[in-house]
Formats: C-alpha cells, structure tokens, sequence
C-alpha cells in the first residue's frame, strides 16, 4: 500500500535521478501556482457581469498571485544551492517542502469553490468545476514524477471539491458526486500509469549511463591494452627479433650445405615456415610502428626516383630468383611529393613483395605519372589477381584472399592494412583495381611539391649486381653480442666461402684487428649488452680501414642513432635479415672489383 504521508523520494534509483524528478515537479508546481489565478480572473469577470458581489475572489486572486510570488523566489534559492549541495542533502530538505506546497496548492485550487459560492447559476458551477478537473488532469502527468506530491495535491483539491458538491450543486448533487467519483478513479489510474512511466524512464536511462560508464572503462583497457603491448614490442623489438634472424641464416646454411636430397622436401618446409613467422613478426611490427606514431605525422618533401629505385635494388634478387623481371619507370623530371618517407617508403616495401609473391610468371613494374598537382605511384603485376567478390576487403587486416592462400600460405594479411593504414597517416588516397587471373594495380596517390619548378634529367637507376646463391670469398667482421645469433652468421658465411669473424664489443674487434685481420665488409648490432654504441664501432672501424664496406644490422626501430645514421649515408639493415638479401649484398661488396 502506498502512503501518501511519506516524504521520500522513490526507491529503487539513485539520488542524481530523484534529484532531477524533484526538478520536473517543482518547476510544474511553480508554473502552476503562477497560472492559477488567472482562471479565478475569468471567473471575477464572470461574476461581475451577474452583478454579484466581488471582494471573496478579489482577495482570492490576490493571494495566490503573493503566494506565486513567493514560490518563485523559494524555486530562485532552490536553483542556486542545486549546484552547491549533495544531491542527497537536497533531497532531505527539498522533498518535504514541495510535498507541503503542493497539498497547500491542492487545498488553494478547491477553495475557489467557496469564494464563489454567491454564485447559484448551474452553469458557473458546472464550468468551475470542469475547469479544476481540467487542472488536475493536467497535473496527472506533470506532478506524477514524485507520486506522494500529486497524491497531496490531489487529495486535498479534489477531496474537498467532492465535499462541497451537495452545497453547490443542491438536488442535482447525487449525479455530479458519481461522475466525480468515476472522474477521481479515472484520473488516479492515469497518475500511477505516468508514475510507472516516469520511473522506467529514469532506470532506463541510468541503465544507459551504466553501459555507457563500462563501454568507456573497456574502452579504457582496451586502448590501455594495445599501449602496452605496443610499448613492449617497441622496448623488446631487438631481442624479439633475434631468434628470428638466427634461425632464418642457422636454415640457410643448412639448406647450403645439405647433400642428402631426402631432406630437401623437409627443409623447404622448415625454411617456408620461418619465412612465414618472419613476415607475420615484421607485419605486427609494422602495424606497431605506424600505430606509435599515428598522430601528426607531417608531410615533408620526398624524391620519388631513388625511393622507387631503392625498391627496386631491395627486391632485385627476390625477382631474379623467381624467374620474374622487375622494372621501374619514371616522367623526364624531377618527382618529389609531399608525404613521409619512411611510411611510403613502408607502403611500397609491401606492395612490390606481395606483387612479386602472387605473380606466377611475367613481371612486376613500379612506375610514377603526374596527375595533375598530385604523383600517381602504382604497382602493377601479371599475377593472380583479386576476385570481384573479395575486392572490398583487401585491405582490412589478417584477411587474405582465396587465390592467394592457393599459391603462398606464408602470409597472414598484415601487408596492405600496413599500406592502407600509412596512406590513412598522411591523408592520402590509396586502392587497387585488379582483373582475376590477369594481375592487379595497386596506387597511391600524393600531393606534388609546389617548391620543384626545375626540370631535371631523369636519373638512370643502378642496376644491382645479379647473381645466384653462388659461393663468396673475402673477409667479413660481425659485431654481435649475442652468441646465438654469431653462431647463425658464422654458420652461413662459412657456408658461402666468407671468412667470417665474429665479436661483442669495441674492444674484441680492435684486439682482432691488431692480430692481423683485415675485413672486407664489417656488420654491426647497435644494442650492445657492454653499452656501447655500435654505429660508433661502426665508423672507428671503416675509419681504420676505408676500403672496407660497412652497414649497420639492428632489431631496434625508432632509434634515434640508427635515423642518424641512415641520414649520414650509412646502410641500415633490420632484423630479421633475409637470406638472399644478405648474399646480394655480399656478392657486391666482396666482387674482385671490391677487393681491388
């Protein structure tokens, strides 16, 4: 049962919301006490023209327009200590007063029956009457938020109202009494709907809020989540990377110097699943990367020649290798765009690989072509292609298509989510078109540089040195502190012919250097576990010995000595190294024209 004397406010919610359902009445009540006393005004005006006397609804109208007054300025302090006080403190002392002012409205309302009594006409008291029901139903729905608010007020109006119809209404009473009775019943039924209404609402809302407050906490540890993660991949990139690369070269010297043909089968498997964990590890990275970084990323003016031509020396041998030609073509001018180096250099690394992997036979042609103030850079290939069906999720991550999984299982879809996530970072266009069974198109397109007015003959790209996996001789001195990883280089230079010595700090190398070793090609970590650096070990060594060729070979990325390096016209490999990449460059630096 329900108690109409209580002052609390409903259970069930939290403060916060009561407080706003005590807002919703208290503005109703105060509307409603200012409106009020202009309906006793048309009813002055009623009486007035029935020459009937005055003063009682005078004073009544009087009254409640203090009373408004006043209300408004209880509603001005109430308002003014909503943003200083607790919700539950306002609660506590607010709750009881507008429960009192509504009974004291409720009671105000009925007594306009009274100072109109002079009146005997049937039709002012039926309309006075219609008129308080009028106000009432419409308080059925405002005032029902606080339930024990409306019941004051309407048990106090309509309660004296039914007591003074026999006064008012005289034989006729009986009939007005039923239908105001029905009328009550009517109109309560409706109050406690609105209530319930008014109730589920709020829940739903703080349901709302609730989801909400836990979509943006597992919002939080989610994006909390991959901070983590890629903090340790950034911090643990180089010794993640290392067992990687030791076991590509530990493979490849194998696989040299195997003789037994039986093993050979279980060998290119070995081999084509370390390929594999090597791309999906350098995927992962990449995508680490390029999220590191995802913020202003600022465009800066890039040679698009010697980056294509960079390309193309990197992915010579791979080509050579499968039987595939790889050529590059260029406008007779200079190409600089606007954009940043290291993700279009990342972005065409992927592109030119994944060409070269899904292309069976023919080739694969990197070219650059003005479109009007933009550079257009596409990949084209006569490989598999990409079927209509799969073409608009190309790009999503770890998702690979059908034909491709057919000719290479090594992937894992990572490659063009890179590309598209770089051309995402400088806000340029990137997509494909393809014809399956034919080959594929991939492009971007770049802002051209409005600063390049100077036409410039066309460079003519440096042809790589071809060779197969052949045997090498000459001398090479590994800087590495990791004995795993020396075993590994050890193990595949000697497989190739090179004599190969290998160190762990500064000054291991120069006592090897002062017992008489010579090298030809000298390759150096940079994380060293003495401290030191190794492009600083780097230089005193090609220092010493200038006819030697030098680079530096590093798992770490975002390596400020490792940029400076690179911007200083040093060659900087990442782990894990290919194979044939390392034989390539060998093939160059130990050729007889080297050692001359």
């Amino acid at each position: 049962m329900i108690n109409i004397l209580s002052d609390k406010a409903p259970q069930g919610i939290k403060p916060h919301s009561q407080l706003r359902l005590l807002n919703n009445v208290l503005a109703r009540l105060v509307f409603s006490i200012n409106a009020v006393p202009f309906v006793g005004i048309v009813f002055a005006i009623w009486l007035y023209k029935l020459q009937l006397p005055l003063t009682p609804i005078i004073c009544w109208i009087v009254l409640y327009l203090i009373a408004a007054v006043l209300v408004r300025i209880w509603h001005y302090r109430y308002r003014q200590k909503l943003s200083t006080t607790a919700d539950t403190a306002m609660l506590a002392q607010w709750l009881p007063w507008v429960n009192r002012v509504a009974l004291l409205h409720g009671i105000g309302l009925s007594s306009l029956m009274i100072v109109t009594a002079m009146s005997q006409s049937f039709d002012f008291t039926l309309l006075l009457n219609i008129s308080i029901a009028a106000i009432i139903a419409a308080n059925a729905t405002h005032l029902t938020p606080l339930l024990g608010a409306f019941q004051r007020f309407f048990i106090s109006c309509w309660g004296m109202l039914v007591i003074l119809l026999p006064w008012r209404y005289g034989e006729i009473w009986p009939i007005t009494f039923l239908l105001n009775l029905l009328y009550a019943f009517a109109i309560y039924r409706h109050a406690l709907t609105s209530h319930a209404f008014f109730l589920q609402q709020v829940r739903l809302e703080e349901d709302s809020i609730l989801l909400a407050e836990k979509f943006r906490v597992a919002k939080e540890e989610a994006e909390q989540a991959l901070h983590d993660k890629n903090l340790f991949l950034t911090t643990a990139s180089h010794d993640l990377r290392q067992p990687i690369h030791a076991m590509g070269f530990l493979i490849a010297a194998i696989v040299h110097k195997n003789r037994d043909p039986l093993l050979n089968p279980q060998l290119h498997d070995l081999q084509e699943s370390v390929r594999s964990l090597h791309l999906m590890f350098n995927s992962l990275l990449d995508l680490t990367i390029i999220e590191n970084n995802a913020v202003n990323v600022p465009a800066t003016e890039v040679e698009l020649v010697p980056l294509i031509n960079s390309i193309v020396t990197l992915f010579r041998e791979e080509a050579n290798n499968r039987g595939l030609t790889l050529r590059a073509r260029f406008p007779q001018r200079r190409c600089v765009a606007l954009g940043d180096l290291s993700l279009l250099k990342q972005s065409l690394i992927n592109l030119a690989h994944n060409a070269l992997r899904y292309t069976p036979k023919g080739g694969v042609l990197l070219s650059v072509r003005p479109r009007g103030k933009e550079w257009l850079i596409e990949v084209w290939d006569t490989g598999i292609g990409v079927a209509d069906a799969e073409k608009s999720q190309i790009f999503s991550p770890f998702y690979r298509p059908e034909l491709a999984w057919r000719i290479d299982s090594a992937g894992h879809g990572l490659g063009l989510a890179v590309v598209a996530r770089c051309a995402k970072l400088m806000k340029v266009q990137c997509g494909m078109s393809s014809i399956e069974g034919k080959g594929s198109r991939f492009w971007m397109r770049l802002p051209a540089s409005d600063t390049v007015t100077a036409r410039a003959p066309l460079a003519v790209p440096q042809k790589s040195l071809s060779v197969p996996q052949r045997s090498l001789t000459g001398t090479c001195l590994v800087v590495d502190d990791d004995p795993l990883v020396t075993a590994a280089w050890a193990s595949l230079m000697q497989a190739w012919g090179v004599t190969v010595r290998c160190v762990a700090s500064a000054n291991e190398a120069f006592t090897l250097l002062e017992s008489g070793f010579s090298p030809q090609a000298i390759l150096c970590d940079q994380r060293l576990r003495s401290g030191e650096s190794g492009f600083d070990i780097l230089q005193e060594l090609l220092h010493r010995f200038p006819q030697a060729c030098g680079a530096m070979v590093s798992g770490e990325f975002n390596s400020e000595i490792l940029q400076q390096a690179e911007k200083e016209g040093y060659l900087v490999l990442s782990k894990p190294l290919e194979p044939s990449q390392l034989h390539a460059l060998l093939s160059q630096w130990l050729s007889p024209e080297q050692n001359q």
